[in-house]
């Protein structure tokens, strides 16, 4: 195993594990599908890069890293390849044929290379899912058999295997041949009753905070200026990233801080057209480009005249943002145990301290006349706890087992008190608030204020 790869691995296993992403039907460790991907690619190259890509080819999309993290450890090469591995859809997109469809597109005009590491992918999903869930393999297999239409310039013994685990699947669930009807939304369910004030919330959250109120102004250079001293003005002056301009246009930036084994011409980079947005464009959005990208670039009159990084998502602005998204859900929580139930016997699920702390605080909140019910004095965690031990509620929230709830709650209750303590939420919350900005997204493209937690 060489260096590059060796490290690769380190970095991949290391990611996934910092947020304990196992794997959803087995529960392992989230490396043990990366290393039966980086084997599948080792049966057919040797080549470095490829190795590398197969190990970190979900790291940006499921964990805090981002491209730059990526080039920075392992160069531009691998960055390459590891961004034709990770979709570019967002939940705004449409629904998740729509989404599927923009991630084909992406995939179709990725090197051979990547579509090499893609078709490994592509056969591990399909053993896992085929063996473990019936009913999605239904539609996974339809998807599958439609990448399959624009993965043909990958590796032909990689092409033909995948081409195998498709049929093999659709032979167990007793189909002749992947079916070619629209499938249907994987774990679906009837959504919840919605909440007025959490449509409005939600609306609110998407309309009132946007790019335009956290972004800084992005100081900029003439690109008629040679590269080098460009470089060396920037780094004079501290800066973490420099536009450069053409004509009055801004056409692209520098990163300062980069160490350029090149000319310092490199060191100007175009924008990505998705870590590019309009100032009107929601938190929830901003939160999806930098979950994948350094920068965040935002626009003023057709011309990108802002900057916005991870460190600025700390401003009081985005955790107010945070904290109204987290009183949702509480009061969505709420909301459940009245209605799932409605005669009071939810007590029965809290230990005998917790409902004695919540039966002290309604009876002072009455003594101040304040009109309220026993389940409006619960705790965050109280409250999760009760939804969650309910199979059928955790189903609504797509949450498959006591131990997924357990975490995903503690994960919210740990970004609620660090917020409440102005504690540094992007170091130790960054996935966290990925999700929730996620889930925002999705539900305002649906237009309906259904569960906020279904992740």
């Amino acid at each position: 195993m060489t260096d590059l790869v060796s490290r690769a691995r380190s970095f991949a296993t290391e990611a996934h594990q910092r947020i304990d992403q196992r794997r959803k039907y087995t529960h392992q460790p989230y490396q043990e599908h990366l290393k039966a991907v980086a084997g599948l690619v080792a049966e057919v190259t040797d080549d470095p890069e490829m190795l590398a890509a197969a190990w970190l080819h979900d790291t940006v999309e499921d964990t805090p890293a981002t491209f730059g993290d990526i080039e920075r450890e392992f160069g531009a090469a691998v960055r390459d390849l590891v961004a034709d591995l990770t979709d570019v859809s967002s939940p705004s997109d449409g629904n998740r044929d729509v989404r599927k469809a923009v991630d084909r597109q992406h995939t179709a005009r990725a090197s051979s290379r990547a579509k090499t590491v893609k078709l490994a992918d592509l056969i591990d999903n399909c053993r896992d899912i085929c063996a473990h869930d019936p009913r999605f393999a239904r539609v996974y297999l339809t998807e599958a058999a439609a990448l399959l239409e624009v993965l043909d310039d990958g590796d032909a013994t990689l092409f033909r295997r995948a081409q195998r685990a498709v049929a093999d699947c659709a032979r167990r669930l007793g189909l002749p041949e992947p079916p070619q009807s629209t499938p249907e939304e994987p774990n679906w369910r009837p959504p919840a009753d919605p909440m007025l004030v959490q449509r409005r919330g939600l609306g609110l959250f998407t309309t009132a905070f946007t790019a335009r109120e956290i972004a800084l102004p992005l100081r900029s250079f003439d690109a008629e200026r040679p590269a080098a001293e460009l470089l060396a003005q920037a780094r004079a002056a501290e800066m973490e990233v420099a536009g450069v301009r053409r004509h009055g246009v801004c056409i692209g930036y520098l990163r300062p801080d980069c160490r350029w084994d090149r000319e310092p011409a490199d060191a100007l980079r175009a924008f990505a057209p998705a870590q590019v947005l309009r100032a009107d464009a929601s938190l929830s959005e901003v939160v999806r480009v930098l979950t994948r990208y350094d920068f965040c670039f935002v626009t003023a009159m057709g011309d990108v005249a802002g900057v916005i990084t991870r460190g600025d998502m700390q401003s009081p602005i985005v955790r107010m943002w945070l904290f109204g998204i987290i009183t949702l859900i509480e009061m969505e929580l709420g909301e459940r145990i009245r209605t799932r139930w409605a005669d009071g016997s939810w007590t029965r699920l809290l230990s005998e301290g917790r409902l004695k702390k919540a039966e002290s605080l309604l009876a002072e909140r009455r003594r101040r006349g304040q009109h309220v019910d026993l389940a409006d004095c619960l705790q965050l965690s109280d409250k999760a706890q009760i939804v969650m031990e309910d199979a059928q509620e955790r189903a609504a929230f797509g949450l498959p087992t006591k131990g997924a709830a357990k975490r995903v709650m503690g994960d919210l209750q740990s970004l609620r008190n660090n917020l409440a303590h102005a504690q540094d939420i992007v170091t130790h919350d960054w996935p966290q608030i990925a999700r929730l900005a996620e889930r925002v997204e999705e539900l305002m493209s649906r237009q309906w204020g259904a569960d906020l937690l279904g992740w």
